[in-house]
């Protein structure tokens, strides 16, 4: 347990509705969903993150860091950024969160694979 007065947030946080659109090639705005999580803590933050599908097994124990008094944001498309995880897009997943320290954590969606994109924005359900 942190006794860091500027730990802010939660250790566990949960995002039912990831599904990741379809890849759009033509505008300047590309199709994405993205993790954001923030540490406003003094000492880095170890998170590891679960994600559950509709149809299979869940894959448990990515971990990344967070650095301290950092913002870091993952997009759910890139591989690279979830330890080698490949979502395809069109998929239905969930994400749980757990962290050594507090943070805030935001989940959004752009998909601009039409003309009239749509964007939102989440906080989590968040618990310690």
């Amino acid at each position: 347990m942190s006794n860091d007065p500027h730990e802010e947030g939660a250790r566990k946080w949960f995002f039912p509705d990831g599904y990741l659109p379809e890849p759009n090639a033509e505008g300047n705005l590309k199709s994405h969903e993205a993790l954001m999580l923030l540490n406003t803590g003094t000492q880095p933050a170890r998170v590891q993150i679960d994600v559950y599908f509709e149809d299979r097994a869940p894959v448990k124990d990515l971990v990344i860091e967070v650095g301290a008094e950092r913002v870091y944001c993952i997009h759910m498309d890139q591989p690279s950024q979830l330890n080698g995880l490949s979502i395809p897009p069109l998929t239905q997943y969930a994400l749980r969160l757990v962290s050594d320290r507090k943070l805030i954590a935001q989940f959004g969606r752009l998909d601009a694979s039409q003309p009239n994109l749509a964007y939102y924005c989440t906080m989590g359900y968040a618990c310690d």
